[in-house]
């Protein structure tokens, strides 16, 4: 009598998911970023959710929920019910989260089902309008020659700038003194002021004001050049290709979330990633989709694997004690 009730419930679970995915989407989605409104994961969340509106025929809502290096954001996607109508788009502080944190509320591997790659955005090395160095090698010897009294900001804990700034220290082998920022808009807002010295971060964040000459551009951290701005040279024609990193988004959803409904909200990312808007408008940012083959749920998930690997050996080197 067990056997026949558990296989009812089976098959009438079953029965309910296949009406599920079929009517899905029915209401809006949220969109769970976690940081704050205008920064650089914000304006890629914000286009792509714009576009995939479109193809699922319901809005998909943006929500900043920011805090502790997007882990408080991640913990409520992680803990949402897994229907499909709340999904994450972060970056790559979710593979290096697990090595920034001591205890997660939730499994940065095993505790979501990966949706896609979204882009690859570059960093880039940049200073207050009136730091010395002219180029990258001169502000590398600067940097060296004045260790005690440069600082580098960060827009925070396992935030993309903080994990550029840990490489380039290591890449030219010398320590500063580091001010974390409670996100990116207060950061640049003191790189601009003067306050601060040098920092490493997106383009989205950085290209407009390089472009207007209000901060200094010294070079793009990714192998070739960018076309929003030709005159920047990458850190391999610089010589320091040991500084060699971009910022990758993806897409997330709850543990447990139907097979058929992350095949529909994939369907919808990867049609976002050919709208003409999009592209138009992540190239003036300085970034650009990611091909198709990598905005797929499988190579997402070997590619954060292969992330958390990476990452957890460069911030053990970097000495960077876990919060």
């Amino acid at each position: 009598m067990k056997s026949v009730l558990r296989y009812a419930f089976t098959a009438a679970a079953l029965v309910a998911g296949a009406a599920s995915a079929q009517t899905y989407p029915s209401k809006p989605m949220t969109m769970v970023i976690p940081f704050a409104a205008g920064g650089p994961t914000d304006v890629v969340g914000r286009l792509i959710a714009q576009s995939m509106s479109k193809t699922l025929g319901q809005q998909v809502i943006v929500e900043n929920t920011v805090g502790a290096g997007g882990t408080i954001a991640a913990t409520r996607v992680a803990r949402a019910a897994p229907d499909g109508y709340t999904m994450l788009l972060h970056h790559i502080g979710q593979s290096t989260a697990p090595s920034l944190y001591r205890k997660l509320p939730y499994d940065a591997l095993t505790g979501f089902e990966t949706m896609g790659l979204v882009t690859d955005v570059p960093m880039t090395v940049v200073a207050k309008g009136n730091f010395p160095a002219k180029n990258l090698g001169e502000l590398v010897q600067y940097v060296k020659a004045n260790k005690d009294k440069v600082n580098l900001a960060n827009a925070g804990t396992g935030s993309a700038s903080h994990l550029c700034g840990l490489l380039f220290q290591e890449a030219i082998g010398v320590t500063v003194a580091t001010i974390p920022y409670k996100g990116t808009a207060p950061a640049m807002n003191d790189l601009l002021g003067g306050q601060v010295d040098i920092m490493c971060d997106q383009t989205t964040n950085t290209t407009s004001y390089i472009k207007s000459g209000k901060i200094k551009a010294y070079a793009v951290t990714t192998p070739k050049r960018l076309a929003v701005l030709p005159d920047l040279p990458t850190t391999r024609e610089a010589d320091l290709p040991a500084l060699d990193v971009a910022v990758w988004h993806g897409l997330y959803a709850p543990k447990g979330t139907p097979r058929e409904v992350v095949t529909k909200v994939n369907g919808a990312l990867k049609v976002a990633l050919k709208d003409p808007m999009v592209i138009e408008r992540f190239a003036g940012l300085g970034t650009e989709p990611v091909a198709e083959s990598r905005a797929t749920p499988e190579v997402h998930k070997q590619f954060l694997a292969s992330e958390v690997a990476k990452w957890k050996k460069v911030i053990e080197a970097a000495g960077v004690q876990p919060e």
